[in-house]
Formats: structure tokens, C-alpha cells, sequence
């Protein structure tokens, strides 16, 4: 299965991995499961950490290193998820969710998450 990550599940997965949800610790070492994270998670991270804020507190490119040398696939921003947005009800006011939202009903795969609040949202999402 494609798994696209939260943000603050990549964070967990790679600072924090004993916050992780079990079930989540399960999907990620499941070696049949393609992880993915999104440039959005990366623009976040980079915004965030610019503004101090405590579980941010991450290089962005540090971050995306670790990911691509973990295996971890890529997922760029495109013009068809950012206009998919304006397609998604008014659950969640957080941009950068929104956008992986978006993305995930676009590209098909499976949001990963520990938000149940993102989880409301009509796509292919696992709640952990």
C-alpha cells in the first residue's frame, strides 16, 4: 500500500519514534507499504521552525535528507492538488493539511494520520 505521511507523523517517525501510535509504528515497517511524504510536509517544517515552535524545532533540509536516504518517496506540489483545495468541505483550516488532503484524493494514496480531525475528511486517510 502507498502511505502518504502527516506531518507530525514524519516528525515522530524520524525524531521522536516512541510517540508514534503502534499502529502507525506497524504501516511504517511493513515493507510492502511504499511511504511517501510531501514537499507541503517540508514548506511546513521550514515555516514553523522559522517561527519557533517547540515539535518544529527540525532542519527542513536535514528532514528531507534523511527521508530520501531512508527510502522514503518524494511528492511535489502540483497545480492539480492546489486546485483541488478549493473541492475539499471546511474541516480543517490548516493550509498545509488541507493540501495533503488534496493530495492524497488526487494521487489516490492513503493519508497516514494521527489528526482526527483530518480524518473527516471524504479521502483514502488511515487514522493511527
Amino acid at each position: 500500500m502507498k502511505l502518504l505521511l502527516d506531518t507530525h507523523i514524519l516528525l515522530w517517525a524520524k525524531a521522536q519514534p516512541e510517540r508514534l501510535p503502534s499502529a502507525a509504528r506497524g504501516l511504517l515497517t511493513d515493507a510492502d507499504n511504499d511511504l511517501v511524504f510531501s514537499v507541503v510536509s517540508l514548506w511546513e517544517v521550514a515555516i514553523k521552525s522559522g517561527q519557533l515552535r517547540g515539535q518544529f524545532n527540525v532542519d527542513a533540509s536535514f528532514l528531507r535528507r534523511r527521508l530520501l536516504e531512508d527510502g522514503y518517496g518524494e511528492l511535489p506540489i502540483s497545480g492539480d492538488h492546489v486546485v483541488a483545495v478549493a473541492n475539499l468541505p471546511p474541516i480543517h483550516r490548516d493550509p498545509f493539511d488541507r493540501l495533503l488532503v488534496a493530495q492524497a484524493i488526487v494521487e489516490g494514496i492513503a493519508l497516514l494520520t494521527a489528526d482526527p480531525i483530518v480524518a473527516r475528511y471524504p479521502c483514502p486517510v488511515r487514522l493511527v
